[in-house]
Parts: C-alpha cells; sequence; structure tokens
C-alpha cells in the first residue's frame, strides 16, 4: 500500500488528466494501471484518498474522473517555448496547454481540449485532444539546407515547429533563403507517449521570396507569414477605378451643407487617408464641436466585391516601410480622405458642450463638408503649447480656432479623469528608415497636446454616437473592455507596495478610477514607465461586441468606434446603420439582417486587429534587431523593464528592449523572486530589480526570432 500510495498517486492523477481515461469505474483503472485483483482495494484507498483531497470525483455511478473536466472548443496560441493558450469564447480568461499537451497543434488552429480547474493562485489548464481545423496552410521561414534534405524554420515563431523539406522539394533554395512552404504532413504526437511532439509536419517550398539579407525580403516575409494581403482582387480594382474622384452636386443633396464652415483635419506629417476633420466654435453655453467622418459607406456598398475585402482585411495594417490598406488607395487616399481644399461627403457628430464638459445635446447627419487646411500635430502643437510665433503668423486664420480646440480638449480630459479614464501615456516607437528599408534611426513617439486634441474629440464623439444608439435599441458593434482579473490586479498591487504605492478594491474588484489614481501618483517619477506598463499587462484586451458591456480603461459606459472608416471596418459597419436610420430605411427586416450578421462581423474584426497589431509589433522588433546589429559592443544606460528566472530585460530611451540572461551574471548564483521581481544573488546579496537603472553593452542579435542580447557593462560588474 505504501509503494502504491508513493509512487502511484502522483501517475495515477496525471494520467487521468487525460480525457482517454475518464471517467472510469474501479475495475478499468485497475486493468488500465495494471493492477491485479488482490490490490484493487488498496488502489480504491488511494482513489478514494484523492477524493477526499477534492482532486478527483466519484460520481453516483461509482466512476472516477477529475473534478468539472470539461471538453470545450477554442482557438491555440502558440509560443515559441513550446507551451500555448486557448481562447475559447464566453470565458474570460484563456487556458494555458503545457507543452506536452499540445497534441501537434499549431498557433492560430481550432482545437479541441479538455479543462481542468486551475489550482489556487493559477490560471485554467487544459490539454490538445483533437486539431479541429488548421489554420496554416502555408509556412513563410529561413531555408536551412542538408545534405539529403532540408528544414524551414518558420518567421512566426509561435507555430514552434521546423517544416521537414524532402529532399527534391526545395525548388532549389539554399541555406539563407526565405521561403514559402506549402504544408502536405502536419507530423503527429509521439505514440506511446503524452508528448505533443511526434513526427514533424512535411511541406514542400513554392516560392522563394529572396535572401533574408536582401533589402526587403524581410517585411515581406512576415506580410506573407501573416497572411496579410498584398494586392486587391480584380474585382475590387474594377470596382474603385469605377468610383468618381470628386464630390458632384447630385450627390450633396438633401445634406446638411457645412462647407462654410472653418475646418480643418489634424494628422500626422505622412499620413494620407484623412477620415476626420473638426469644426468648433465658441457660443454662450460653451462649445458647439463638429466631428465629421469620411462618409465611406457612400461608396463601399453592403455586399459588393470591395466590402467583401474590406470585412476580410479588417483593418489597414501600418508596417514599418508600408501601410496595407483595408480599401483601395483611389479611395483611402481619394475620394474618401477628407483632402484640403475639396469638397468631401462626411458623417458628422455635432455636439453642443457646456464649460463642464457635459454634452447638453448633438446631432447625427449627413453632411457635406469643405476642408480648408490640411495641418499637422507639429505645427498645431507649435501654436497651442510652444506659442511659437512663426508659426502663429503662417496660421493666423486659424489661431484663435486652434486655442478653443485647447481649451475644450482641457475640459473633456478633466472630466474623464474625474470619472476614473485611465491615460497610458507610454511611448511608441517610430522607426526611420532610407529609400532600400534599412534603418536610419529608432526614437520615442511621443504624444504632444495636438495629438490630445484629436484624441479627446474622437473619444467624445464616440461616445456620444454610442450612447445614442445603445438607447435606441438598434442592432450596433461596439468597442468593449471589460473588468481586469482581480487576481492579477491583486498581483499588482503586491508590486507596487515595494515601489511605497497602494491601490484599493472594494468588493474584490477595483474601480478604474484607483488605476487612474496611481498614473497620477507615479507621474514624473523614476519607477513612471515601469509601473504604467505593467498596469496596462494587467488588464484585458478591448474587443468589438453587438452588446454594449462598458469600457473600463475609458471609464465609460458606452463606447463605440465611430471615427475611422477607411481603416477600420467596424466603423464603417456602423455608418451604415446610422445612414438607414436617419433616413427612416430601418425596417424590421434590415433590423433582423443587421443582429444576424453583427456577431460575425464583431469576431472577424477583433481577430484582424490582433493579427495586424501582432505583425505590426514583429515588423518593428525586427527593424530595432537590425538597428542594434551596428550597435554591438555600445554601452546604454536603461531601465530594467521585467525580471523572470532567466535574466532581465532592459528598455533603453530609444524604446529598444533586450535582455541580459541570468546565465551572463558572473561571480555568483542569482535566485529570481517573483513577489519582488528581483534578481539576488545569494552571496553578496546584489540585486537587479524592476525599473531599477542600469548600464548595458550590447552583445548580439538574433533577427530570426527578433531578439536584443544585453550584458551589464563592465564596470558594474567590478
Amino acid at each position: 500500500m505504501e509503494d502504491l500510495m508513493r509512487e502511484r498517486k502522483e501517475h495515477l492523477l496525471a494520467a487521468m488528466k487525460d480525457p482517454m481515461y475518464v471517467p472510469m469505474k474501479l475495475k478499468e483503472l485497475a486493468m488500465l494501471f495494471d493492477v491485479p485483483k488482490e490490490q484493487r482495494e488498496e488502489l480504491k484507498e488511494v482513489l478514494d484518498v484523492l477524493v477526499a483531497e477534492g482532486r478527483l470525483t466519484l460520481s453516483k455511478r461509482g466512476k472516477y474522473s477529475i473534478p468539472e473536466a470539461s471538453v470545450l472548443a477554442g482557438i491555440f496560441s502558440g509560443n515559441v517555448k513550446g507551451f500555448g493558450f486557448v481562447s475559447v469564447e464566453g470565458r474570460d480568461q484563456d487556458l494555458f496547454i503545457p507543452a506536452d499537451k499540445t497534441m501537434g497543434a499549431m498557433h492560430g488552429d481550432r482545437v479541441q481540449i479538455t479543462a481542468m480547474p486551475g489550482q489556487q493562485g493559477r490560471r485554467a489548464e487544459g490539454a490538445v485532444i483533437r486539431v479541429l481545423e488548421r489554420a496554416n496552410r502555408t509556412v513563410v521561414g529561413y531555408y536551412q539546407k542538408s545534405r539529403n534534405y532540408g528544414f524551414v524554420m518558420p518567421d512566426n515563431r509561435k507555430l514552434g515547429q521546423d517544416i521537414f523539406i524532402p529532399q527534391g522539394q526545395d525548388m532549389g533554395a539554399v541555406t539563407g533563403h526565405k521561403v514559402v512552404v506549402e504544408i502536405t504532413d502536419y507530423g503527429s504526437p509521439a505514440k506511446g507517449s503524452d508528448q505533443g511532439r511526434g513526427k514533424s509536419p512535411e511541406g514542400v517550398v513554392t516560392e522563394i521570396l529572396g535572401h533574408a539579407n536582401d533589402p526587403g525580403v524581410d517585411i515581406l516575409s512576415l506580410v506573407r507569414a501573416y497572411g496579410l494581403p498584398e494586392e486587391f482582387p480584380e474585382e475590387v480594382m474594377e470596382e474603385a477605378c469605377r468610383t468618381r474622384d470628386e464630390v458632384t452636386e447630385d450627390e450633396t443633396a438633401g445634406r446638411k451643407d457645412l462647407r462654410s464652415l472653418l475646418t480643418v483635419t489634424i494628422d500626422g506629417e505622412d499620413a494620407k487617408d484623412l477620415d476626420d476633420a473638426i469644426t468648433i466654435s465658441r457660443e454662450d453655453f460653451g462649445y458647439r464641436l463638429g466631428v465629421h467622418i469620411a462618409d465611406v459607406t457612400h461608396y463601399v456598398k453592403e455586399g459588393s466585391p470591395m466590402d467583401e475585402e474590406a470585412l476580410k482585411r479588417g483593418t489597414s495594417v501600418y508596417l514599418v516601410d508600408r501601410v496595407i490598406p483595408m480599401l483601395p488607395h483611389k479611395l483611402s487616399n481619394g475620394i474618401c480622405s477628407l483632402n484640403a481644399g475639396t469638397d468631401r461627403l462626411a458623417l458628422s457628430c455635432i455636439m453642443d458642450i457646456d464649460l463642464q464638459g457635459k454634452v447638453l445635446g448633438h446631432e447625427i447627419a449627413e453632411t457635406v463638408i469643405h476642408v480648408d487646411r490640411r495641418m499637422t500635430y507639429t505645427a498645431v502643437n507649435a501654436i497651442v503649447t510652444d506659442r511659437n510665433r512663426e508659426v502663429m503668423e503662417e496660421y493666423a486664420d486659424f489661431v484663435e480656432m486652434f486655442d478653443q480646440m485647447k481649451a475644450l480638449a482641457d475640459i473633456l480630459r478633466k472630466k474623464r479623469k474625474a470619472r476614473g479614464s485611465i491615460d497610458f501615456d507610454l511611448p511608441e516607437t517610430k522607426v526611420l528608415l532610407d529609400k532600400d528599408g534599412t534603418v536610419l534611426e529608432v526614437k520615442p513617439y511621443d504624444r504632444n497636446d495636438a495629438t490630445k486634441i484629436i484624441e479627446d474629440f474622437m473619444l467624445m464623439a464616440n461616445e456620444t454616437v454610442a450612447e445614442d444608439y445603445f438607447w435606441q435599441e438598434h442592432p450596433f458593434l461596439y468597442r468593449t473592455h471589460d473588468n481586469p482579473d482581480p487576481e492579477k490586479m491583486k498581483r499588482l498591487g503586491m508590486f507596487i507596495n515595494n515601489f511605497g504605492y497602494a491601490i484599493h478594491f472594494q468588493n474584490g474588484e477595483i474601480h478604474p478610477g484607483e488605476l487612474q489614481k496611481l498614473l497620477t501618483r507615479i507621474e514624473g517619477s523614476e519607477e513612471e514607465a515601469l509601473i504604467s506598463r505593467l498596469t496596462l499587462r494587467s488588464m484585458k484586451q478591448a474587443k468589438y461586441m453587438p452588446v454594449c458591456t462598458g469600457h473600463f480603461g475609458l471609464a465609460a459606459r458606452y463606447y463605440t468606434h465611430f471615427t475611422s472608416p477607411i481603416r477600420r471596418y467596424p466603423d464603417l459597419q456602423i455608418h451604415r446603420i446610422i445612414k438607414e436610420n436617419l433616413r427612416g430605411s430601418l425596417t424590421e427586416d434590415r433590423i433582423a439582417h443587421y443582429h444576424k450578421i453583427m456577431m460575425g462581423v464583431a469576431v472577424q474584426s477583433s481577430a484582424m486587429e490582433r493579427r495586424a497589431d501582432e505583425a505590426e509589433r514583429e515588423t518593428v522588433k525586427l527593424k530595432k534587431c537590425e538597428y542594434m546589429e551596428r550597435q554591438i559592443g555600445q554601452v546604454f544606460e536603461g531601465v530594467i523593464s521585467g525580471v523572470t528566472n532567466h535574466g532581465f530585460y532592459v528598455e533603453l530611451p530609444s524604446t529598444v528592449e533586450g535582455m541580459v540572461s541570468v546565465n551572463d551574471l558572473h561571480g555568483e548564483y542569482y535566485v529570481f523572486d517573483e513577489e519582488q521581481m528581483e534578481l539576488r544573488g545569494e552571496i553578496t546579496g546584489k540585486a537587479y530589480r524592476l525599473g531599477q537603472k542600469v548600464r548595458v553593452t550590447v552583445a548580439g542579435t538574433d533577427r530570426m526570432n527578433r531578439t536584443i542580447d544585453f550584458a551589464v557593462a563592465k564596470e558594474l560588474e567590478a
């Protein structure tokens, strides 16, 4: 009995997590684990102990099983280290899949899993039992040649497995080529084992993109790896060619004519798809703010080839060296872009706002506008913040307008902050390239007062439209952001205690205002960027939904995306509903139609948004690696932005992040303290902790994995 208890208890429990083994009766388990009849009572005692511990359940029919085990379906997200996560619709938290439970699933596959509840403080786990649908028919990667065969290492390292290329199936590729592979065999898990890997996937090379070091091949490889579209289908381009270049008088009939109002667009210097324009006036009650959005639906009709392609793409993708637009350039940069000096059709949200930031009334209307001036964030900031005399003279007719914008934006931001809206002021990365795509500079792209003005006005319009259509109870698409996981918030609270900060919970939950107070308290401190980033990582991902559940980060009860129909499909979708409603053509049949399609649009849009975000991040990481290759041996000062048992990450002022491996911390053995988020030397007590400034040397880069290796500068090691 002691041997059985000691040697088989944990093994038996682990094995029963496999769905093949549960639920089973005592007799079946005894046969499965090769327990002779005379020892079945002893096996029953072991099982009863596990039941008493709550680690097994016993049904009325005498069957033992893992408690709350269930079979679910979802999308598998892989990790370069072999494990993964499965997102299941309707569950707030993804399920963790250990590396030996993936059953050969690849990133993006739709899988069937068994799910088990997590132990206290740990997320629920699962095991893949079947791959339902493969997401990757082709793979893009780096080809490595051996004598009689080859391997392709996927650019998307989340796929986790190299692709075996049999002899004669490589199109003559040589080591270093970036290639496209069509998978012919997805391989299989190892037989007679619970390991998730066995026979490797196999494929055939169908295209050679070029050598990995050739200009432009790196980004092209990522475009292909993420399945981003490169060309529009022929029927879409034919439809675009039939679109007029200018607005006709017939098209303006029946629209509210706002062409006499002083109107501007404010965007980045290199922006070409200008989908929002602003008008403003000072009134007795406060301000009348007009947010005018390009009427894209006038040109993109529901069910047309252009509309179907736009839904398929979901969003425009902004890579470091190119834009992959949701709509053809003739629309996105032409008739749908609110270019200065031209009449344009718009869908406008005109709001009367008092001096406390309250919307007293609003009108949503189909309009025709005329943009008087195309402004840049740089120029507007030079006026409202720097009071640059030369710039103010150049735009003398607009200075009063911009001052009114600044005053109203300050009011709106103050009101939003008071209700608890969280404002993450983290710098984005700006990558400057030459004509060949070589990196010239990597630097932070900071927000200024001009960018904040546009953000504040777009937020106000989005909230106003969302609240209007929520109360009308029409089918609609909302931008939702769920409350964060309480456990993540508690871990954040424990960590910030180390810096002397605290967040307060009410009934186990946290109000967004608490996080905003935290960000206000850390403003200007050394740990500001660190705590801001950790707070952001502790929150859930926003998504599109056909139901209005609120937006935690903005502390908003109603929120939608209304302001960018050129580059986001959800905005385009709700414009159709709004226009039909304004025209009185939102009949019961049309309402039923929109109810039927809305969830599908929400899921597709959310998925394409995630794909775009990931591709954009990966291209930036790739170019950071390329840039730092030229800095090997150079010393920089940075801040420790992450700590793990493998080492710590350091972020430089340029936004470049690299890792110092614990194996390269010489002199003594370092132990990872998860609570304190630090690595501490056992002998000297020397520590490397989150938020600490440190000088590092660039030790190397790995473009394949898009990682940068740092080493602690020698003067600090001494």
